[in-house]
């Protein structure tokens, strides 16, 4: 009894603190002009798609400058700004960092209307890399980012010397699991999306119920965008980014990735896409990372795994040292 009560009364503490945060959302702008990230942030202009867009991104050379570079690609519910502590430890370790935020997200343009491809988002990013006239750079991709990685790497191999991948998304097909959804059924649910709805999502999937104040930037990031008289724009640019997701897989070709590939994977993790369109049944065999970690190791040639037990989804975020220290050492060789 005395247990239960006590539950009870977190429980009732939680959602009072929770309304509490959400009273006191701060509105964004759709580009985020009124926040700010952890370093200077230049804008790349580009003609795709017969529109004018464009894409920011942070470039972080450090005084040290060791003469190699890194690329750090976001994931979907994120933006370049998450990858600070990352940023420091890279930078300090003399290493130039640039940091994208893709068309669609964060600091870059949200156009009307966009043919999402990861093959586009590569070549944008390609197309920055050679405005900054860097020829070589090590790649690492978080969940979304991930996805975005692989294919950077498949499409231009030569310039990439060292592959990471941080807790990605698509280790597995979920077409083959989980009933197809137009474009259409996407946004609607980003629609309804509010500020309990993002750190429900969160604190659930990302980290295992247990909440801290740091991680409450990340809620309000996504959720200010919400108030937005233009949320529409976000929310389309959002359900389009799931379709490309959902609808072109990249798990088929990690056979063909040369590049020395370090996988840091968070065994908690259970994230995948559509989970509430299947049946418990099948949910359970959806996003076990703890077997997918391995099986992607096996099909990478030339791959090291890292496993962080009782991590979620976001080990640069929960448990940072037991992220960065392989990363930097694998950097280093």
């Amino acid at each position: 009894m005395k247990k239960n009560i006590i539950t009870t009364l977190f429980i009732l503490v939680v959602f009072q603190l929770t309304i509490a945060q959400s009273e006191n959302l701060k509105w964004l702008d759709v580009e985020l002009s009124n926040y700010k990230y952890p370093y200077p942030v230049s804008t790349l202009n580009l003609k795709i798609q017969e529109q004018d867009l464009k894409m920011a991104y942070m470039d972080v050379t450090p005084n040290n400058y060791n003469g190699k570079n890194i690329i750090l690609f976001h994931g979907k519910n994120f933006n370049g700004a998450y990858w600070k502590t990352t940023i420091k430890a890279l930078t300090n370790e003399g290493f130039r960092v640039i940091v994208p935020d893709q068309i669609g997200f964060g600091k870059s343009s949200k156009p009307q209307h966009f043919h999402y491809t990861f093959q586009q988002l590569a070549q944008n990013t390609k197309t920055l890399l050679d405005t900054l006239n860097i020829q070589k750079t090590s790649v690492l991709g978080h969940s979304m980012g991930g996805m975005l990685a692989t294919r950077f790497t498949l499409m231009y191999p030569k310039i990439v010397d060292k592959f990471i991948l941080e807790n990605p998304i698509g280790l597995e097909d979920w077409k083959l699991k989980v009933p197809y959804k137009p474009v259409e059924w996407w946004y609607n649910n980003e629609l309804k999306k509010s500020y309990n709805g993002i750190k429900k999502y969160q604190l659930v999937n990302y980290y295992d119920n247990k909440w801290k104040t740091e991680y409450d930037q990340w809620v309000n990031l996504l959720a200010g965008w919400t108030l937005n008289s233009n949320y529409k724009t976000i929310a389309w640019n959002n359900a389009l980014t799931y379709d490309m997701i959902f609808t072109q897989p990249v798990v088929y070709e990690f056979k063909n990735i040369t590049a020395p590939t370090l996988l840091i994977i968070g065994t908690r993790d259970r994230t995948a896409l559509g989970k509430p369109l299947v049946s418990e049944e099948i949910r359970k065999t959806m996003g076990l990372y703890s077997k997918l970690g391995k099986s992607t190791q096996k099909a990478i040639p030339n791959s090291k795994l890292v496993e962080i037990e009782n991590v979620g989804h976001l080990p640069h975020i929960e448990k940072f040292e037991s992220f960065i220290k392989p990363l930097k050492e694998f950097l280093k060789k």
